[in-house]
């Protein structure tokens, strides 16, 4: 009895799924908050200086949403693939394994959303935001349902990653009822970056590469250390997006200051050659 006794506890403390698992979706959603980053300074920069910043064009934009819709769709598929060939040892793993196609999935839906909103202008133009929000309330349903039976640890968090994911979701569909407020549109984007943070920072609190020293899934004294982490993870995601505005706007404002000077510089040749037309 004390053999098997043994044995049960064993097989409970194991922790199922791997590090892979966890860093790819931690790259995919990181890449995704700092490219929606990115894009919404650099539409918000424009529209400031719409008289004379020539980046603000609809048909530049529909191209690089079309582009995106392309490559969200491409890379979601990769993932899919992914997981459905990885090894599958049991059938829970298996079953764990469908929860993360199940949320690609629903992001490859966001992709293909956003290239029929650019495509079809029949389409309401808020869809993808739409899909966006359901697309993060389904990770957040999944990841609610995915912690069965573990220790307090790994449930801790997983519910951690499900508050921002469903926090997300609400600031998407917020975004349905009020169009290009750049200030909802980068809260969503930081709180992307934190999830991407954070699922790197589930894959080495469970998995711990290289042979690490694992850590103890039922002490609360990590549970308090994890809730700091979760802060400053989320206090890195604020300054990750501080920086890329300091950076964008920059980038935007010494691009129009060259073509200002430019300009400048015709309108006094052009000036020069009408004084010596005049002249003759």
């Amino acid at each position: 009895m004390n053999d098997s006794e043994g044995k049960i506890e064993l097989k409970s403390t194991k922790v199922l799924g791997d590090f892979p698992g966890h860093a790819l979706p931690a790259v995919f959603f990181f890449i995704l908050g700092l490219w929606w980053g990115t894009k919404s300074i650099l539409k918000y920069t424009c529209k400031k200086h719409k008289r004379t910043c020539y980046l603000d064009s609809k048909a530049l934009f529909h191209r690089v949403e079309t582009f995106e819709g392309i490559i969200l769709v491409s890379s979601i598929g990769l993932l899919v693939m992914g997981a459905w060939f990885a090894d599958k040892e049991s059938p829970l793993i298996r079953l764990l394994r469908w929860h993360h196609v199940t949320m690609y999935f629903f992001f490859g839906l966001l992709g293909i959303a956003t290239i029929l909103c650019v495509t079809f202008s029949s389409l309401p133009v808020s869809l993808n935001k739409l899909m966006l929000s359901n697309a993060f309330f389904v990770e957040a349903f999944i990841f609610f349902n995915h912690t069965h039976g573990r220790e307090i640890l790994d449930v801790f968090v997983h519910q951690l990653l499900v508050f921002v994911a469903f926090v997300t979701g609400l600031l998407a569909f917020l975004e349905v009822l009020i169009r290009n407020n750049v200030l909802l549109e980068l809260l969503r984007s930081s709180l992307i970056l934190l999830q991407g943070n954070w699922f790197l920072q589930i894959a080495f609190v469970l998995y711990p590469p290289g042979g690490g020293p694992p850590w103890d899934l039922r002490d609360h004294n990590n549970i308090m250390f994890l809730s700091v982490c979760f802060c400053w993870h989320y206090a890195l995601a604020c300054i990750i997006i501080g920086v890329d505005y300091a950076f964008v706007v920059r980038l935007v404002k010494s691009r129009l200051k060259r073509l200002c000077s430019s300009e400048v510089g015709l309108l006094k040749n052009v000036q020069r050659e009408n004084e010596s037309e005049e002249e003759m």
